[in-house]
């Protein structure tokens, strides 16, 4: 057998060059019966005969017990073995993966009535400067099921306060919906096994009756069930961050702010073709208003404040009174205060500090011991 290259040039001896048999298998340095046997014949690659393989006295077997139960590959392999097999797993598990392909996932397009249903999640970006260091950007992303509307807002921890300080202000921007569906993140779900029902942080479980709303959470490994939020996700990262320079946080949420008002919920939506901002307007009248009552969302801590009377929370010191120093107090961390209190008492209140080791302290704490 002939390669291509070798057919070419003895077609190009007889035919172009106009050499005899003897003439071209001289010049070519090939035998005058090849040359003869390659005139004016089409070039054809040889068939192969079929390569045999260990595991072909075995295929009938394979289809039969892959029809009558759903055996892995490993355990067609051991199957095998009792019948004498002595390949590899490899071409067992190519062969079962002809025989039975992989099935594609299909999904139920999902449906929303206006006001029924919002989905959330975090998202992170990179990180942003805070005083003298850096933290992870954190963004907190609720849209409405039914119209799409967008709320985000970024913070740079994602600690419980965060978590319901950013639902509290996405309420208020667009209304209560009937239920919140979420993500196994801890601190809406503690605990979700397949099969049994989940089991809430009773935190946001106190939360959730407080704001008139039902937590539906995603069943494990299904990010798709909330398919609307994660989309969301991913366009505040390639429409509003892609090519941002992050200055500070507060301007980046004004910034947001506007984006969403100019760009986000004006856009038309590649789902509905409308507008989120005109479906929003149909919606508005089904979502519920927050409640008048606040809720605290501060979380709560049991200290004990140092002998230099301070408390430290996320590395940073607060101050308390002198007289307090060495004693249990409790302290309350809102997204942006912190208060400690000594039997319900309030004894010291700070602006947050977002940046790292550093020590807040206020000039009145410390005077009675100066004099």
């Amino acid at each position: 057998m002939i390669d291509y290259e070798t057919w070419c040039r003895i077609q190009d001896a007889l035919e172009r060059k106009h050499l005899n048999y003897a003439q071209a298998a001289q010049a070519l340095g090939l035998h005058r019966q090849t040359i003869a046997a390659w005139a004016g014949r089409p070039w054809r690659r040889r068939a192969q005969p079929p390569r045999t393989s260990r595991l072909d006295p075995y295929k009938s077997r394979i289809v039969g017990w892959l029809d009558a139960h759903p055996y892995s590959a490993v355990q067609i392999t051991q199957r095998l073995r009792e019948c004498g097999y002595s390949g590899g797993i490899t071409i067992v598990r190519d062969y079962v993966r002809r025989v039975r392909p992989r099935p594609r996932e299909a999904f139920l397009k999902l449906s929303f009535a206006p006001g029924e249903a919002a989905q959330i999640d975090w998202g992170e970006w990179g990180t942003i400067g805070v005083g003298g260091t850096r933290r992870r950007l954190s963004f907190f992303v609720m849209v409405l099921c039914y119209s799409r509307m967008l709320y985000v807002e970024f913070c740079v921890s994602q600690q419980m306060e965060q978590f319901l300080g950013a639902h509290l202000n996405a309420f208020a921007a667009l209304g209560v919906p009937q239920r919140v569906i979420v993500d196994n993140l801890r601190s809406a779900v503690l605990r979700r096994h397949v099969g049994e029902a989940p089991v809430f942080n009773p935190r946001y479980f106190e939360f959730a009756r407080h704001g008139g709303f039902q937590i539906s959470a995603c069943n494990v490994r299904a990010a798709h069930e909330k398919g609307r939020v994660e989309r969301g996700v991913g366009y505040v990262k390639a429409n509003f961050l892609n090519g941002l320079e992050l200055a500070d946080l507060a301007s980046l949420n004004a910034s947001v702010r506007v984006w969403l008002d100019t760009v986000a919920n004006v856009r038309i939506h590649g789902a509905t073709r409308r507008k989120p901002a005109e479906m929003f307007a149909e919606e508005q009248g089904k979502l519920q208003p927050l409640n008048a009552r606040p809720y605290d969302i501060a979380r709560v801590l049991d200290v004990r404040a140092s002998r230099q009377f301070r408390v430290v929370l996320d590395t940073n010191s607060y101050s308390v009174p002198a007289s307090y120093a060495g004693q249990r107090v409790t302290l309350k961390a809102w997204p942006e205060r912190v208060c400690i209190y000594h039997r319900e008492q309030l004894i010291a209140r700070h602006v947050r500090c977002y940046d790292r080791h550093c020590d807040i302290e206020d000039p009145e704490h410390a005077r009675l011991l100066l004099a």
